[in-house]
């Protein structure tokens, strides 16, 4: 993605939330398309050995139980996920004295790949970021294992070009990625705005 360099008040935020003692976990939300994954890559490159990231992604759950549960076709939607799952590898990370290993979602085969992530346990950040972390319902549990939570935005016109260029890119032509973005997408992306305020600090790209 073409974001600018992230400012480095920033990145000195995380740092010292790293630097607070024990492990800390950063979380990083927002819609659709907001840039989450490449301020996760672009703060754990600056911060080297004191971050990992371990994403929201790798508790998609499998097409196959999505075809048996009949929502294939809203992946992407809080309810096809692991919530509970996500849940218990936070407490596990929060509290790990050894390697924590996490799943990880491959876009290129579509699916989620167990034991993916190693963690170890002298990490003193995890960076996760995903769709949902500020929800209530099944992912209530997500908001208090986490130290902070930056909700990430970005122009809303850049944003659904970005994900309808991603559709595009993974296969889908250009009228099923449009009809993708409108129909799944952006419902998604309205429900996790609306849970904007729970969120400690606002990112947005482009702005010093």
């Amino acid at each position: 993605m073409d974001h600018p360099a992230v400012p480095e008040a920033w990145i000195a935020r995380a740092r010292a939330l790293a630097a607070r003692g024990g492990r800390r976990l950063l979380g990083l939300t927002g819609p659709p398309g907001a840039g989450k994954s490449t301020l996760a890559a672009a703060l754990a490159a600056a911060l080297g050995p004191l971050a990992a990231v371990v994403p929201m992604d790798g508790f998609h759950l499998a097409n196959a139980e999505l075809e048996r549960l009949g929502r294939r076709g809203r992946k992407g939607a809080p309810d096809t996920f692991d919530a509970a799952g996500y849940v218990a590898l936070l407490a596990r990370l929060r509290e790990a004295d050894t390697t924590v290993w996490a799943p990880e979602f491959r876009r290129e085969i579509g699916e989620p790949v167990a034991g993916a992530i190693a963690v170890a346990a002298d990490v003193p950040l995890v960076i996760t970021e995903g769709n949902y972390l500020l929800l209530d319902g099944a992912w209530a549990g997500v908001r208090p294992l986490l130290d902070e939570v930056w909700y990430v935005q970005v122009d809303d016109g850049l944003r659904r070009e970005r994900l309808a260029a991603r559709h595009r890119h993974f296969g889908r032509s250009a009228e099923a990625a449009a009809a993708w973005v409108e129909q799944t997408d952006e419902p998604n992306a309205r429900r996790i705005a609306a849970a904007r305020h729970g969120a400690d600090a606002v990112f947005t790209w482009g702005e010093p």
